[in-house]
């Protein structure tokens, strides 16, 4: 019987305490990210937003915003993420037939990833357009987030 490795944890110590990873004797490299999410509503809330008679205003752009500003503050938010220069955030939204594909892209050149940024970013501008259309459709559904590639750093390049 072939033996299984065993994954470990960079974030636990051998002790099984959380722990913040030292990045400070990695290379700096350039570090790219993308995360994809679903945002599923009922068929007149697509409506009213394609529409753009939204009492609050536009929910895409405003979320838009939202997730790129999440993803500069993920460290904030998660508690053993880097504080990290980010170089570039981006955030789409893009019509489907029963809502919206959201993807969101973030850069740096550092010493860490920034996959939990955009995964931030994806997860921040769903709850927003959830938060902005709640008053009309309380059974939106958010779902499918997930890193869609990364790049940059000891482990490559990484494509679901």
């Amino acid at each position: 019987m072939a033996s299984k490795k065993r994954a470990v944890l960079s974030h636990v110590d051998g002790s099984g305490r959380v722990r913040m990873v030292d990045v400070g004797a990695k290379a700096v490299t350039a570090r790219e990210a993308i995360a994809t999410g679903r945002v599923t509503m009922a068929p007149a809330t697509i409506r009213q937003i394609r529409a753009g008679n939204l009492k609050k205003g536009d929910p895409l752009q405003t979320a838009r915003l939202a997730g790129i500003m999440a993803a500069k503050r993920t460290s904030e938010l998660i508690p053993l993420c880097h504080p990290l220069a980010i170089t570039f955030a981006d955030v789409s939204l893009t019509p489907a037939r029963d809502g919206y594909r959201i993807e969101a892209t973030v850069r740096t050149a550092g010493q860490t990833g920034v996959e939990m940024e955009a995964l931030t970013a994806v997860s921040v501008a769903a709850l927003t357009i959830y938060d902005m259309l709640k008053a009309i459709d309380k059974a939106i559904v958010i779902s499918d987030i997930r890193l869609k590639e990364k790049r940059g750093g000891r482990s490559g390049h990484y494509r679901a």
